[in-house]
């Protein structure tokens, strides 16, 4: 693959050396990497080129990663946005997805962890209309959406994950580690704390009104999908 032929990845970032590091790691991995040093310059290209991935960083200068999120959100953007960030706490993640941004990664900067995450939200989608349904929640695989009684729900990367594994194991009561483990992965760090909060965004997001709560928390253990 050349170093032009794929995705492209936008980083917003104002260091400059962090930029670059990025931008030849991306580049050697196979990606098409394009920096911006402000947020302006981060919309315009945003709005020009399109970009498969957008990375900001949480402190942009005298500027905020986190409102130029909630920008790119508010704008009807759909593209995955990672947000780097120098603190893993629970108040940093809650920040951060409220911000409307898919996920995080962590300074210092290590390209074998950023280059995994970047190929996650990177890699090809599947092809075909394969669908997962539980009573009126239908989730789709390609388009990475849910729909319930003809509403269209966007989800953010972590939202589409939970949910997926929510519906794959339905009725079946799933403990918080069995979660974080599938949903999360091996080498996350944080409390389990993280699932309440997507957990309340998704009901938030799936269950409109007059409709059942299909998300259950079962004290104590963990959570299960079902409709009573």
């Amino acid at each position: 693959m050349s170093a032009d032929s794929g995705p492209q990845v936008l980083l917003i970032i104002s260091n400059e050396d962090q930029a670059r590091q990025m931008s030849l790691d991306l580049k050697e991995a196979g990606y098409t990497p394009a920096v911006a040093l402000t947020v302006a310059q981060g919309l315009e290209v945003v709005q020009k080129s399109q970009p498969a991935l957008i990375v900001v960083d949480r402190m942009l200068g005298g500027d905020s990663g986190l409102a130029l999120s909630q920008t790119l959100r508010s704008q009807g953007l759909r593209t995955p946005i990672v947000l780097l960030m120098a603190r893993d706490t629970l108040e940093d993640r809650v920040a951060c997805l409220e911000a409307g941004a898919d996920d995080y990664f962590l300074k210092p900067y290590r390209s074998d962890a950023f280059l995994k995450l970047t190929q996650l939200y990177l890699q090809p989608r599947q092809t075909g209309g394969e669908q997962v349904r539980f009573g009126d929640l239908i989730l789709d695989l390609v388009n990475r959406t849910a729909n319930r009684n003809g509403r269209t729900i966007d989800l953010t990367m972590k939202e589409f994950e939970l949910l997926k594994y929510l519906m794959e194991h339905p009725r079946e009561v799933l403990t918080r580690e069995q979660i974080l483990e599938n949903v999360w992965g091996y080498d996350f760090m944080g409390e389990s704390n993280v699932i309440e909060v997507y957990i309340r965004y998704l009901r938030l997001k799936i269950d409109g009104e007059n409709e059942k709560r299909l998300i259950q928390t079962v004290r104590g253990v963990g959570y299960v999908l079902r409709e009573s």
